[in-house]
């Protein structure tokens, strides 16, 4: 193991509260496993012989000539539309909870139940966009402590992964475009200074634009700011519907100031970001002391390994282009605490 994600390591424990199959667990049959499959091949064998008839073979589906080869972190075309949540669950101390199956999850969408259909826990890939908030209002030790909290971020990153960075303040620009070099985006981070207004939902509406050219099909966006706005072009509501049409998690360290010394935007900060990351299923993590930042930065890194995906087939077929809520709930295990579930709270249906 490499000695930054070992020393990553050592600093989360504890984030990863509950395995439960490390508590021997048995679920019902229900928890079929995503990639688990039963593959089974018709050997035909034949004896050349002039008094031997050809063995008539039962009609039945052609075999596919191109089949599709599963590659991790590559999506599959397939011809029935299927929709895919991610989930997070969390116990009342808000350690992440893993080693879930199948049959402890329910899906509903518009308060039916859908069958799921695909289940996966494995650590895939990720495309991650950082939204750097480098406004006046972050100066000082804010933005220090900031950017030891994105590069320790970048640090806990898996081979596959890749990054880019947004920074804004008067407007937002692309700092680094898709790179899975950290040394790269340290760089391009620390000649950087805390100066100007703050354009947050451009920084976010960029880096919802930006993340459209991963390589990877799970994609999320961290926003590292003090949560205020008043330079940005882009209104909160037509960011909220950007986010919604985007099929990505975010998440956000919120570097608040003391109460007395906010302003009113700063003031409002907590507020606006707990409203975009809960629309996704991601969180807000609210910095109690600016020494703790790297430490959520890892905490965030590490509930983005520690996932689940639920894949189900809409009861409802129409491509009538509407807003579809989802609701993910819980069948747990006996003998567990209240658990928390994370997840996005809907999508919009397919257009005609």
């Amino acid at each position: 193991m490499p000695l930054a994600k070992r020393e990553a390591a050592q600093k989360c424990r504890g984030i990863v509260g509950v395995d439960l199959k490390d508590r021997n667990v048995r679920p019902g049959r229900g928890g079929t496993r995503l990639w688990m499959c039963t593959v089974v091949a018709l050997c035909l064998c034949s004896v050349a012989a002039p008094s031997v008839q050809p063995q008539e073979v039962p009609p039945g589906p052609a075999p596919d000539a191109n089949p599709q080869r599963i590659q991790k972190g590559k999506p599959l075309k397939t011809e029935t539309e299927m929709t895919l949540v991610t989930v997070t669950v969390t116990d009342p101390y808000g350690r992440l909870v893993t080693g879930l199956e199948q049959n402890n999850f329910r899906v509903f969408e518009d308060g039916t139940e859908q069958e799921i259909v695909r289940f996966s826990s494995e650590d895939v890939p990720v495309s991650t966009g950082v939204i750097f908030d480098m406004s006046g209002s972050m100066s000082g030790e804010k933005i220090e402590k900031s950017r030891l909290a994105a590069m320790q971020f970048f640090r806990t990153a898996n081979p596959q992964d890749e990054f880019f960075l947004v920074n804004f303040n008067d407007r937002a620009q692309v700092i680094s475009s898709f790179t899975g070099s950290v040394d790269d985006l340290q760089n391009r981070l620390m000649y950087t200074s805390a100066h100007g207004m703050t354009a947050l939902f451009d920084g976010i509406y960029l880096g919802l634009s930006q993340i459209r050219g991963a390589h990877n099909t799970k994609k999320a966006l961290l926003i590292i700011s003090d949560g205020g706005d008043n330079h940005s072009r882009y209104s909160e509501n037509e960011v909220r519907k950007y986010v919604q049409e985007a099929d990505v998690q975010i998440y956000a360290i919120g570097v608040y100031g003391e109460d007395l010394g906010r302003s009113p935007e700063e003031a409002e900060g907590p507020s606006l970001l707990n409203g975009l990351t809960q629309m996704t299923g991601g969180r807000t993590f609210a910095v109690q002391g600016l020494n703790d930042l790297p430490d959520i930065a890892t905490k965030i890194s590490m509930e983005l390994r520690n996932q689940y995906v639920l894949g189900y087939r809409p009861g409802n077929r129409a491509h009538d282009g509407k807003w579809r809520k989802i609701k993910v709930k819980l069948r747990p295990p006996k003998g567990l605490p209240p658990l928390t579930v994370y997840s996005r709270n809907g999508y919009f249906a397919p257009g005609h």
